[in-house]
């Protein structure tokens, strides 16, 4: 992945094709499967009894989770030693190859900064070599430039609601998707499907992102 799509401003969109701009966390990455191998290396467990992150991280026997500067520290601490070690979603390579052939496709994820590169390199390794963009608080406004960017139409995945909330806001025009990926967050996952579609399969995601992009 070349450097110069490494964030918004740089980032290349094709001015007259559909766009797809898509998350990595619980979306083409199964994030907590990853983060809890390597935070139970560190003698911490991951409990997933509720749709967060620092608040599912416990030391083993202890029943109140860690606090947040704990959290965080292990939060740092994977992205930088840790982060190429996520399994891919089921089913998302082969879809967004899929949708590439007739669409653009964006990355638009919120990681640190130090995390860049390890992030580059897993989404590369399991082929997701698309345009990424690193992104810091809510994407609406991301979003909006890039799908301002092309006439055609543009489609947002996310695992989070409040992500999809600020698309809504900031660019109305853009489809949105919420899309969980692994098995054990979904029925905790907030979600609000009068305002944005539901779908945690790949396959049929696929056929309803086409069904937006290619009518």
């Amino acid at each position: 992945m070349e450097p110069c799509f490494s964030d918004l401003q740089a980032c290349t969109v094709q001015p007259q094709a559909p766009l797809v701009i898509v998350d990595v966390d619980e979306v083409l990455a199964q994030f907590m499967a990853g983060f809890g191998a390597f935070i139970a290396r560190h003698g911490f467990e991951l409990r997933i009894d509720r749709y967060a992150l620092f608040q599912n991280i416990y030391r083993p026997g202890e029943a109140e989770h860690v606090d947040l500067i704990v959290g965080r520290g292990l939060f740092d601490d994977f992205f930088r030693d840790g982060a190429e070690d996520l399994p891919p979603a089921p089913g998302a390579a082969d879809a967004l190859a899929d949708l590439s052939t007739r669409a653009g496709v964006v990355i638009l994820t919120n990681a640190p900064e130090h995390g860049r590169q390890s992030r580059i390199r897993w989404l590369k390794t399991h082929g997701f070599d698309y345009p990424l963009v690193i992104n810091s608080g809510p994407k609406g406004p991301a979003a909006a430039d890039l799908a301002a960017r092309t006439t055609g139409p543009s489609v947002f995945i996310d695992d989070l609601l409040p992500q999809l909330d600020s698309v809504a806001e900031s660019a109305p025009a853009v489809a949105r998707f919420q899309m969980v990926s692994d098995t054990r967050l979904r029925p905790l996952a907030p979600c609000a499907p009068e305002r944005h579609v539901r779908i945690d399969l790949w396959p049929e995601l696929k056929t309803a992102v086409a069904g937006r992009l290619f009518p």
